[in-house]
């Protein structure tokens, strides 16, 4: 592995995914958090997008205003679920007018939430690799998809869910954004077991730096990742501590992507979960340069 890439950071690239606000605030808060993470000079970006479409004018503004006035390159979420193909086609065509030619083509969560019964819309795309196939046929555009280290929570088993993923990337997408894991151990067997599937395309880690570890054990749980123990232990005692609990969260994320990178993998995609300061403290600690200190070192 290139201990330098184009952009002369560690050989490490990055991207980050957002979410779109529901509130005022919560709206300042994404695009303070977008001004101070561009200084990191990420891949892409993405903006997620509410399954059935429930945060399709959110996410369309969100995704409109980053194409327009900021340096990233932004892909929107796209999800099938709970739609006709019509109206799947419709809400591409809104994305394409806005400047969109990325995607993170997904199924999207059933009506009634994760663990709920999945059903296909009658007269709809059935799964992910049916709308990377409708994606690829609209043009050539770049499109991720999604992948679970520690399976998802509806597939059969491991290898049902490995044969989706080959589906997708057989049917076109570039690439493979994983669900957020802790056990690198796991990612790499699970790794290993897609290469030998025959699939081909990058599976980049998803990273999701702890802002509340109570909160993520129940979206954790949810979503089918597993917690372990020695994460309880480093947390022990800093309920009342902010500031060493940041600390720790950054050194763990950091940690989990030093080892990931001695294993040979060289992409991340952080969950940023719309905050900056967690973000960034990891991305310092793995001695990777912001723009503007890259900058002065050329210069220098």
């Amino acid at each position: 592995m290139s201990s330098k890439t184009e952009n002369g950071q560690r050989g490490i690239r990055i991207s980050f995914e957002f979410f779109p606000p529901k509130s005022e605030e919560a709206e300042v808060q994404l695009w303070n958090t977008v001004a101070d993470l561009t200084e990191w000079q990420p891949e892409f970006v993405s903006v997620t997008y509410g399954a059935g479409g429930s945060t399709k004018a959110p996410t369309l503004s969100a995704v409109r205003r980053m194409i327009h006035e900021t340096p990233f390159t932004t892909a929107s979420h796209l999800t099938c679920v709970g739609a006709t193909r019509e109206d799947t086609h419709r809400v591409i065509d809104d994305f394409l007018s806005a400047g969109v030619r990325r995607f993170v083509a997904l199924r999207g969560d059933p009506p009634g939430g994760v663990g709920s019964a999945y059903r296909p819309h009658p007269g709809g795309y059935a799964n992910a690799a049916e709308l990377v196939s409708a994606l690829r046929e609209r043009g050539d555009f770049d499109i991720s998809v999604s992948a679970y280290p520690e399976k998802h929570p509806e597939s059969r088993d491991t290898a049902a869910d490995i044969d989706m993923l080959k589906r997708k990337a057989d049917n076109g997408a570039n690439r493979a954004l994983t669900q957020f894991f802790f056990d690198n151990d796991v990612f790499e067997r699970y790794h290993d077991r897609v290469r030998a599937a025959g699939v081909k395309i990058p599976v980049v880690p998803g990273i999701m730096p702890i802002q509340n570890l109570t909160q993520l054990k129940r979206f954790a749980g949810a979503c089918g990742t597993s917690i372990p123990s020695w994460l309880d232990e480093r947390f022990d005692g800093l309920d009342e501590h902010a500031d060493k609990r940041a600390s720790v969260a950054a050194d763990v994320a950091a940690e989990q992507i030093e080892d990931l990178v001695r294993r040979g993998i060289n992409e991340f995609h952080l969950y940023t979960m719309n905050r900056s300061p967690l973000v960034s403290a990891v991305l310092e600690r793995l001695g990777i340069r912001r723009k503007a200190d890259a900058c002065e070192g050329a210069a220098a």
